[in-house]
């Protein structure tokens, strides 16, 4: 009796096991129907409508820092260095004494001149008078015209010794005062390369040390002739103008400058070697952090253009190539790809410069999503998109807990 029961039941299993696997495969593809017509929505995507702005052309280039003034200290009379009257690295003014050289031959010197100058006006006043004698005997023929002649020629040769050994005696006092040896710039003084008891000439080629100033300072730029060209044919063209070059530096750590700079001219000469051209830029330096042959970066703006796009980096991408591309909301809202000249960016923007006109609407949110040619579902960037959740299928069976 029990293997009766047994057998019918068993055999009811075996009969409704494939109705069931119908059944499932019945609510499978429905279930999948329903998702591929859920999938099949065009994506949501945020865009900007760009226009077109006002961008400056910013050029990066290496420089060099240079004194403001620089002087090298040469002695102009020779002699022993008696005292050295300054402090090394130390500011010096103009005028300061900084050595003084053995005085006493340019003393003596001096001293000559003047008992030569003392001399020479005695002897000319004696000529004058004598002079001044035989003129009225000559006119009546008391002496001979000829003695007066003489007399007269002595006098004005003794006059112009004078002024000979007057100008003897000026050299003499300017090579004593030269014994003091002055600043010929204020700044910042440097090292000396003579020490009190070392003898100096006049014909030295080493400087007995050197002066510099170094507040304001100047900068010096190298930028390359090529770069120099094109920027005068874009200024030539329609869109781009000129403008005052303000100078931002970038020092050898990386840090920046703090302070602004202007570029005060531009070389008229190209160097041969180097195929650059020299532009010079004065920075303010009081707290002496510029020091001179420092290695910078300047950037600075050279133009203006007055006809380029900001697109967000997010709307921008890359092809294969590595062209620059955008997708932009097109007809019937269809995305549509779009090459474009991304030339640089600022702060979170690409610079386009061609490839888009006024009015464009660039998609920059889900851009992964969109695709081109493709509907899209555009909504301004920034707003709050729709998330579709699935909703589940109440004719699905609940998952039971073994």
């Amino acid at each position: 009796m029990v293997l009766r029961d047994r057998l019918p039941l068993k055999a009811c299993l075996v009969n409704a096991i494939p109705l069931i696997a119908i059944a499932l495969a019945v609510s499978a593809c429905g279930s999948g129907a329903k998702k591929a017509g859920r999938d099949q929505s065009p994506p949501e995507v945020g865009y900007v409508v760009v226009q077109p702005t006002s961008v400056p052309v910013t050029t990066e280039l290496g420089g060099r820092t240079t004194a403001y003034q620089s002087s090298e200290v040469r002695p102009q009379v020779s002699g022993i260095i008696r005292r050295r009257l300054f402090t090394e690295g130390s500011v010096v003014h103009k005028g300061q004494t900084l050595y003084q050289i053995d005085p006493s031959l340019y003393v003596a010197a001096t001293n000559a001149a003047r008992a030569n100058l003392t001399s020479a006006q005695a002897n000319a006043e004696a000529t004058k008078v004598k002079a001044d004698r035989y003129k009225p005997l000559a006119e009546i023929q008391a002496v001979a015209k000829q003695d007066y002649t003489d007399v007269a020629a002595q006098a004005r040769q003794a006059a112009a010794a004078v002024g000979q050994t007057r100008a003897a005696l000026d050299t003499a006092r300017i090579n004593l005062r030269f014994t003091n040896v002055p600043a010929p710039i204020t700044g910042r003084i440097g090292r000396s390369l003579f020490t009190e008891g070392a003898l100096v000439t006049a014909s030295q080629t080493n400087p007995l040390t050197t002066i510099q100033r170094l507040d304001p300072i100047f900068v010096d730029i190298q930028q390359s002739s090529a770069d120099l060209l094109a920027l005068r044919r874009a200024l030539a063209s329609k869109g781009i103008t000129p403008t005052s070059a303000v100078v931002r530096l970038k020092l050898e750590d990386g840090s920046d400058y703090g302070q602004t700079g202007t570029v005060e001219f531009s070389e008229v000469m190209v160097n041969e070697a180097t195929g650059t051209v020299t532009l010079r830029a004065r920075f303010p330096n009081a707290q002496g952090i510029l020091l001179p042959g420092m290695f910078v970066r300047a950037t600075f703006a050279q133009s203006i253009d007055t006809n380029a796009f900001l697109v967000p980096q997010a709307g921008v991408t890359r092809d294969a190539k590595g062209n620059a591309t955008v997708l932009l909301v097109g007809p019937s809202n269809k995305a549509v790809l779009r090459s474009v000249t991304a030339s640089r960016i600022i702060g979170q923007n690409w610079v386009i410069t061609a490839g888009l006109k006024s009015g464009d609407k660039v998609i920059t949110e889900g851009t992964g999503k969109a695709k081109p040619d493709q509907p899209i579902k555009p909504v301004s960037a920034g707003s709050k998109q729709t998330l579709t959740l699935p909703k589940q299928d109440k004719s699905s069976p609940a998952q039971t807990k073994n």
